[in-house]
């Protein structure tokens, strides 16, 4: 019945986009290695509306350690710093009157167990995601089942909603892992 490959299908675009939003979650959680993806979340006051600071100044990352901010105007510099130092992610940015240069200290084992943890929380997270698309599919299907579809296409149907939830959800039991051994690793 094409009703129910349009459910499966708009099940697995619910998966693929609950797979996304944890890697994004993931990449936002930082492994002691400084990566410019780490900025992405703060937004700097650039006159007067909130822009994202990748839309102000360069960023990249000389060293494993380190990341370099070159903001396009030198006015705005108090503002990325301001920015930065108010975002959530414990960052102590330094100016050198042209450029912010951010030092990333490195990880304590208290902080490392305390990331893994939130990683865990992430991936729990998309874990909900995927389990609520199920849900709402085979409800779905359960609908067309009393709409008078057969019983055997709709069971096969729930058969293929629990394949895909299966498959996703080992696909963010690898990211999971990828992230755990990233912030593991000294």
């Amino acid at each position: 019945m094409e009703e129910i490959e349009l459910y499966l299908e708009t099940a697995k675009e619910m998966m693929e986009k609950a797979i996304s939003q944890t890697q994004t979650g993931l990449a936002k959680i930082r492994a002691g290695k400084a990566t410019p993806s780490m900025l992405d979340s703060i937004m700097v006051d650039y006159y007067g509306s909130a822009t994202p600071l990748a839309q102000t100044a360069t960023i990249n990352s000389p060293d494993p350690r380190t990341l370099l901010v070159k903001p396009w105007e030198k006015k705005i510099i108090p503002e990325i710093e301001k920015a930065i130092i108010n975002s959530d992610l414990g960052l102590n940015p330094q100016n050198d009157g042209e450029n912010i240069i951010i030092n990333i200290p490195q990880l304590t084992e208290e902080r490392r167990v305390s990331l893994v943890k939130q990683s865990k929380a992430v991936a729990e997270d998309g874990k909900v995601r995927l389990r609520n698309a199920r849900k709402e599919t085979n409800d779905e299907l359960k609908q067309l089942q009393k709409d008078g579809a057969s019983e055997d296409a709709i069971k096969s149907a729930e058969d293929d909603v629990q394949k895909l939830t299966d498959t996703y959800s080992r696909k963010l039991d690898q990211l999971l892992n990828q992230k755990e051994s990233e912030i593991m690793t000294i």
